[in-house]
């Protein structure tokens, strides 16, 4: 018979989820999710602070590896990134958004499965560079876009980076989620090389990049037509785009 199961525990995850919907700082919504779950688990509460202190001690420098990237970044974006960025795509004719986006995807999934992980990412390269960049080449052959247009330009930005890296890196031998899984089956009796598990990622990787290249490649005639039907550009503009959605 199984025995009884605490799932108190898991009220970490309600706190997690409520303090997110409400808005709260996210630091404070991981302090209390942390706290709260380790009461319901049975944790005495000088384990807690414990426990609590010596993950802040491992992680002091963390906010300065993150704050000082941001603020090399603001001052470029402060002094024209974007707008030099924007001016540069707008100067290659043949450039649209989803040949760019195609372009990036296929240079994110390739260096994050050598283990560059660090290349891309939202701060650094999808706000002051990707998004903008495609933003560009959008209005360079439809003219001035509205709100609903950009906004959605940046989520396949976003979406981009989000999946060359996430397929990409179960590439890489060294990834941690690849230890881990060779760990867990270990302990499970069963004997998997890294290096095997990295391999048979390759074909998810291939499937991931040719489906999202594919929703890519129709962008440009989705954009178009949802333009057309604004009244932004004409019908015969729109049946002129290289890449016609379906």
């Amino acid at each position: 018979m199984l025995s009884d199961v605490n799932l108190w525990p898991l009220i970490g995850v309600a706190i997690i989820i409520v303090g997110f919907v409400l808005r709260f700082n996210p630091m404070l919504v991981v302090v209390v999710t942390a706290i709260g779950t380790a009461f319901a688990a049975g944790f005495p509460i000088d384990k807690i602070l414990a426990t609590i202190g010596t993950g802040f001690i491992k992680t002091r420098n963390l906010p300065l590896i993150i704050l000082l990237p941001l603020a090399v970044i603001g001052l470029l974006e402060r002094h024209g990134l974007r707008q030099h960025a924007q001016n540069w795509i707008s100067s290659i004719k043949s450039a649209t958004a989803g040949r760019l986006l195609i372009v990036y995807l296929a240079a994110r999934q390739l260096t994050a499965a050598v283990g560059l992980t660090s290349l891309g990412g939202h701060p650094q390269m999808v706000r002051p560079l990707l998004a903008p960049m495609a933003e560009g080449a959008t209005e360079a052959r439809y003219g001035t876009l509205p709100e609903r247009i950009r906004h959605k330009l940046r989520a396949f930005s976003a979406a981009t980076d989000n999946v060359g890296l996430f397929f990409g890196e179960d590439i890489f031998v060294a990834f941690g989620a690849i230890v881990l899984m060779t760990t867990f089956l270990r302990e499970a009796g069963i004997d998997v090389e890294p290096l095997h598990v990295a391999v048979w990622g390759i074909p998810t990787a291939i499937c991931a990049f040719l489906i999202h290249a594919w929703r890519l490649y129709r962008l440009d005639g989705v954009l178009a037509r949802e333009l057309a039907a604004e009244g932004i550009v004409s019908l015969s503009a729109a049946a002129k785009t290289p890449t016609r959605g379906v």
